[in-house]
């Protein structure tokens, strides 16, 4: 089963375990207020990838973070 982050209309963000079905037909509930009127609330990801160790550091690391020619 997947988890979704959801916002809630009363404002509670929370993590939950459901399936596909559950978050469709809205039997996901709020933990604080009960309601189903939730939304999903899409968050940052973390893609960890390994690369060659190689002797220049790209100069635009922090925007490319380490994808573009420099590190190939």
């Amino acid at each position: 089963m997947p988890f979704y982050d959801l916002k809630c209309k009363c404002g509670e963000i929370f993590n939950v375990m459901a399936s596909m079905s559950d978050r469709e037909n809205r039997r996901i509930r709020c933990p604080k207020c009960g309601s189903s009127d939730l939304e999903a609330v899409f968050t940052n990801i973390n893609i960890i990838q390994s690369r060659k160790q190689s002797g220049a550091e790209c100069p635009n690391i922090s925007q490319c973070g380490g994808m573009c020619r420099h590190m190939q």
